[in-house]
C-alpha cells in the first residue's frame, strides 16, 4: 500500500480513472454545402462523414456509453450520414487530448480537470457536450459511520487506486472548505475501497456507477453522494476548438452530438432496452456483470446524464458558473498555471441543433423495442431523472 501526504503530492495522475486516449487513425471526412448560419439544420449531412470516439478508459466493456451505442444499433447515427468508430483508450494525461487535435480522433471523453489541463498547456479543445453536468465523484464511508459530510473529512485518510488520484480530490475538498494540508491519501490498487472497509481508510473515493459495483460486491459502505455536496461538473464530450469555427465541421459535430442526444432520449423511455443493447456488445461484461447490476450502474449515470434535460435545457447542456468556480478553483491549487475562463473549456453553441430531433420518433422506438427474457424481468433500483421532468 502506498501513501501520500501532502508534500508528495503529485499532478500527473489527474485523471487514471477517466483520462486516456489511444493513438488510432480515422482524420474525419468532412461534408461540403453545408453552414448552421440562420437556423439551417445540416443534419442529415450531405455527404457522409466518418467519426472516431475516444473512451476515456482502457475498455469500451462499461454500461457508461450507452446512449453511443444505442444510437448506432438503432440506425441513428447512420440516418445522420455518419460512420461512428467507438475505440478504447489508454491511461495518461492531458497531453493525449492531442490525439483530437492533431486529427487521430474526433471526440473524446474528458474530465473537467483533463480538459483544463490540456488548454493550460496550450492544446484547444472545448466541451461541446456535458454528459454530465454536476458532480459524478462520492465519498464512501463505513457503514454506520458518524462522517455524513465532506466537510467532516478534514483530518482523514482517504483510499485511492493510485495516490496520484489526490488532484480529483483536492478540488471536491477545497470546495467544501478542508484544509487540504491534514490530509493523507492512501494507494490500495484495484481494492481501494476495502481498505475503509478494514479501518485502514476513513473514506474512499467513488463515482456513480462504481458504487453500484461494490454494493453488488458486497462491501458495508455508506455514500456521501456528490450531487449532495458539489456543484463541480463532470465529464463531457469533447471536440477540436476549431470545429466550432468551421461550418463543415461544426455540421458533422452537430449530427454526431444529436446521435448522442437521441441515444439518450432513447434510455431515458427504456432504460431496459438501452441496457439491453449496451450489455449484448461485450460477452465479457456478461460472464463478470449480472443484468441488475448492469442495469443499476447504468442507471445512476443515466440520472446525471438526463439532468438538463429535466431542466428543460436539452441534452448537453454546459454550465459556465459551475466550470467557472471549478476552474478558479483549480488556479488557486496550483493545479494550472492560469486562471482559464469557463469560455475556453465548454460552448454550447450547438446545442440548438443537437436537440432539434423528433421525441416522439425516439419515444415510438423505445416503446417498441422488445426485451428479451432477461431485460424484461430487470427492475430499476431508482429514478432515471431528476424529478422535475416527472
Amino acid at each position: 500500500m502506498t501513501r501520500l501526504t501532502r508534500s508528495a503530492h503529485s499532478y500527473l495522475g489527474l485523471a487514471l480513472f477517466i483520462a486516456g486516449f489511444a493513438l488510432i487513425l480515422g482524420l474525419i471526412a468532412l461534408p461540403t454545402r453545408v453552414s448552421l448560419a440562420d437556423g439551417h439544420d445540416p443534419c442529415p449531412l450531405e455527404e457522409r462523414a466518418a467519426i472516431t470516439w475516444i473512451s476515456p478508459r482502457g475498455t469500451l466493456e462499461v454500461m457508461d456509453d450507452y446512449p453511443l451505442w444505442v444510437a448506432t444499433e438503432m440506425g441513428y447515427f447512420d440516418e445522420l450520414g455518419l460512420d461512428v468508430t467507438l475505440e478504447p483508450g489508454v491511461q495518461g494525461g492531458p497531453v493525449t487530448m492531442a490525439t483530437i487535435t492533431e486529427g487521430q480522433a474526433d471526440a473524446g471523453f474528458p474530465s473537467p480537470g483533463i480538459v483544463a489541463a490540456a488548454i493550460d498547456i496550450g492544446i484547444p479543445v472545448t466541451i461541446a457536450f456535458g454528459m454530465a453536468p454536476n458532480q459524478v465523484f462520492d465519498f464512501a464511508v463505513a457503514a454506520g459511520s458518524d462522517i455524513t459530510s465532506p466537510e467532516q473529512l478534514e483530518g482523514a485518510t482517504i483510499a485511492l487506486w493510485d495516490v496520484s488520484g489526490s488532484t480529483i480530490v483536492d478540488p471536491i475538498l477545497a470546495e467544501a472548505g478542508v484544509d487540504l494540508s491534514t490530509i493523507t491519501y492512501v494507494g490500495g490498487g484495484g481494492t481501494w475501497g476495502q481498505l475503509v472497509v478494514e479501518g485502514q481508510a476513513d473514506a474512499a473515493l467513488a463515482w456513480e456507477g462504481l458504487r453500484a459495483q461494490w454494493d453488488a460486491q458486497g462491501l458495508a459502505l455508506d455514500y456521501l453522494i456528490g450531487t449532495d455536496f458539489s456543484n463541480d461538473p463532470s465529464n463531457g464530450y469533447a471536440i477540436r476548438a476549431a470545429d466550432l469555427e468551421d461550418p463543415a465541421a461544426a455540421a458533422v459535430m452537430t449530427c454526431f452530438l444529436r446521435g448522442v442526444a437521441m441515444g439518450l432520449e432513447f434510455g431515458r423511455q427504456n432504460p431496459q432496452a438501452a441496457a439491453q443493447i449496451t450489455y449484448a456488445q461485450f460477452p465479457a461484461l456478461q460472464e463478470s456483470v449480472e443484468p441488475t447490476l448492469a442495469l443499476e450502474s447504468m442507471r445512476q449515470l443515466m440520472y446525471l446524464y438526463n439532468t438538463t434535460n429535466a431542466m428543460g435545457l436539452g441534452y448537453g447542456y454546459n454550465n459556465e458558473e459551475n466550470w467557472q468556480s471549478y476552474l478558479d478553483r483549480l488556479a488557486d491549487l496550483g493545479q494550472t498555471t492560469r486562471r482559464i475562463e469557463a469560455s475556453e473549456a465548454v460552448n454550447n453553441a450547438l446545442l440548438e441543433q443537437v436537440n432539434n430531433f423528433d421525441v416522439d420518433r425516439v419515444g415510438a422506438d423505445a416503446a417498441a423495442f422488445e426485451l428479451d427474457d432477461t431485460w424484461s424481468g430487470v427492475e430499476l433500483q431508482g429514478p432515471v431523472e431528476p424529478e422535475a421532468a416527472s
